[in-house]
């Protein structure tokens, strides 16, 4: 499915930003780069230079001189924008992307990005279906043109393996409040026995709070053993 999305740079102006894209785009596994009227000769060193392993993603890439050929083969094109326009376009969220991506999943999604020191134009963006705005601060809404790439690769990528992401962290079973309950009785006798509770009319109070912090914990079965461990080991005597 990775092969139904291209990346889109209109008039970029810094080798080094499209060098850049071009490893953005391999690091989240996309390959389908599309440049318009770039400032500079392409590919030039620079390029080559910030692209790192990603040359080959530049040698694959395909230059234009109009947008009209660049989204030809595309079905839905998202243009991203630093700021909202007011232009009859449906402005959309990161959150969207997921619905976005799911319903249109058989079709080909290009991704639009402007020129750094300008963004897209009001008759670049009429090109589109939706705009799209990364939220940003609002004292600095700019970001770079590569930073922004890498963005959107990244958030399709979480869609695409979503499955990845929910069984990255591995399930571990906690310790039932029984078992706590009995550490924490073990504590509180050692506890006393060390004269711990002193002034005596402070106990309830400490005792709460040892409460608060023990129960919040969700220790699993072996932390829990070496967290009893640890209390006896400091309890016994030193001969």
């Amino acid at each position: 499915m990775k092969s139904n999305f291209g990346f889109i740079l209109i008039k970029p102006q810094l080798s080094e930003n499209i060098g850049a894209c071009a490893r953005s785009l391999k690091n989240f596994g996309f390959s389908k780069l599309f440049i318009v009227s770039p400032k500079n000769s392409f590919p030039d060193p620079k390029v080559k230079a910030t692209s790192v392993g990603a040359y080959d993603i530049v040698k694959r890439a395909k230059v234009y001189d109009n947008i009209h050929k660049a989204i030809d083969k595309f079905n839905i094109i998202v243009s991203l924008s630093a700021r909202k326009r007011d232009i009859n376009k449906k402005h959309i969220s990161i959150s969207n992307l997921e619905k976005l991506i799911g319903f249109n999943n058989t079709k080909k999604i290009g991704f639009m990005f402007g020129p750094e020191a300008s963004g897209l134009s009001n008759n670049d963006l009429s090109f589109s279906n939706y705009i799209l705005q990364i939220p940003t601060s609002k004292n600095f809404k700019s970001l770079n043109l590569s930073h922004s790439l890498t963005v959107i690769c990244y958030e399709i990528f979480k869609i695409l393996n979503f499955k990845k992401f929910k069984k990255g962290a591995k399930k571990i079973k906690t310790s039932s409040k029984g078992q706590i309950s009995a550490l924490l009785t073990h504590l509180i006798n050692l506890l006393e026995n060390k004269e711990f509770f002193l002034p005596a009319e402070k106990k309830k109070s400490m005792l709460l709070n040892i409460n608060n912090l023990i129960y919040r914990l969700e220790p699993s079965d072996k932390e829990l053993r070496i967290f009893a461990s640890i209390i006896s080991a400091l309890s016994k005597k030193k001969y």
